[in-house]
């Protein structure tokens, strides 16, 4: 039947019309990413989305394990997803990301001192730090994008942090959340690692394998990151979901608890395929970062084992095969910038030429828009890392 779920032997298989708010949805009878659903698993909130859901699928598999505690009213009227666009051009975006970013790198970094100084994590100092990222996201992703991956320098353990509170925003907004979950997975993000202040720094600076013991401490910090949040009554259940489960995976091979599927709560999952992303791009004390396109390429590999494979095509579409930010070679020779992603043609944006193919400076800038050079025509541009 083209059921998504990795396992329906624990499913109850309901009728649409049998819906009822409050229900968990984890599987469908046909596959997620030709419906507009654009999550693997969601609970059901109102009327208005079970005749969304009856619009695009008969039966459906409902997790009896999962109820939400929230009430919903069987009719409420249900607004629709907003859909972002662009409000401001990069240029005009660029200089206050580059503000608001500095600021959080830093307020983000006094919250692991403190923390690391046995003191308790202020959560409302972190979720005030990041709200003008989000509302820089939400203006114009592509400025907060190219500055988060030029930040290559530093404390990996605060820029880690920061960087996938900005990727996880970015997600957000490619997924159309609203404002109060995109705000909750940015924190989350921000939040992931805060357990790995009790790791000591030796261990997070390694350059070699770590021994079973230190791993053991390593894997700990999830744990910790928990109970953090808890202590501080400052968080909603998504977040700490988000923290508790960012290591695990798809096919049950992560940890604490070794879930699998729809067991790992959405947030889980997202933040899960971020981590990883952003520390494979990032220079860490032992590994050398990886390039966007060859991360991407290892995420992708892994979707279905490691990832569930609807994120992860919604990523790729979401944060691009070629960043922005990232440095490209034409084949020409020419070294460009990517300055602006094609949604359609994943592996062809505008880049803006710097050098030319003897590594002269540019006069002037141009920017080059790869979509409009056909393969195998006069005007071939492929890109190359």
């Amino acid at each position: 039947m083209g059921v998504d779920a990795p396992d329906t032997l624990n499913l109850l298989e309901v009728p649409v019309g049998d819906l009822k708010p409050g229900m968990y949805v984890a599987a469908l009878d046909r596959p997620w990413l030709g419906t507009p659903f654009l999550m693997q698993g969601f609970f059901v909130r109102d009327q208005d989305e079970i005749d969304s859901v009856a619009e695009h699928a008969a039966i459906v598999y409902v997790d009896p394990r999962r109820q939400t505690k929230e009430k919903y009213p069987e009719a409420k009227p249900k607004a629709r997803q907003p859909r972002y666009r662009e409000q401001t051009s990069l240029k005009q975006e660029y200089k206050t990301a580059q503000v608001d970013l500095t600021s959080a790198s830093e307020t983000i970094e006094n919250v692991f001192v403190q923390l690391k100084n046995g003191g308790n994590i202020d959560v409302d100092a972190v979720q005030t730090a990041i709200n003008p990222l989000i509302d820089s996201v939400l203006r114009n992703s592509e400025a907060m994008a190219s500055l988060v991956r030029m930040r290559l320098k530093g404390d990996y353990l605060y820029n880690h942090s920061l960087t996938v509170s900005v990727w996880a925003a970015i997600f957000g907004r490619h997924l159309g959340f609203d404002r109060t979950r995109l705000t909750s997975l940015a924190l989350g993000g921000a939040l992931i690692d805060t357990g790995m202040a009790t790791v000591p720094d030796e261990i997070i600076l390694a350059t070699g394998a770590l021994t079973p013991e230190e791993m053991t401490l390593v894997r700990k910090h999830v744990d910790d990151g928990v109970a953090y949040l808890e202590k501080s009554h400052q968080v909603d259940q998504d977040v700490i979901e988000m923290v508790a489960t960012h290591h695990e995976r798809h096919d049950g091979s992560g940890y604490p608890r070794g879930l699998e599927g729809v067991d790992i709560p959405v947030f889980g999952r997202i933040a899960g395929m971020i981590d990883s992303y952003d520390a494979m791009i990032t220079t860490r004390p032992h590994a050398k970062p990886r390039s966007s396109f060859e991360a991407m390429q290892e995420i992708s590999n892994l979707k279905d084992q490691k990832f569930q494979g609807e994120l992860v095509e919604q990523f790729m579409q979401a944060i691009g095969l070629f960043p922005t930010g990232s440095v490209v070679e034409l084949n020409s020779g020419e070294i460009g910038v990517v300055v602006q992603q094609n949604t359609t043609r994943r592996l062809r944006p505008k880049v803006i030429v710097v050098l030319d193919a003897q590594g002269n400076k540019h006069e002037n800038l141009v920017v080059l828009d790869l979509s409009k050079y056909v393969k195998g025509g006069n005007n071939e541009s492929d890109l190359w890392i």
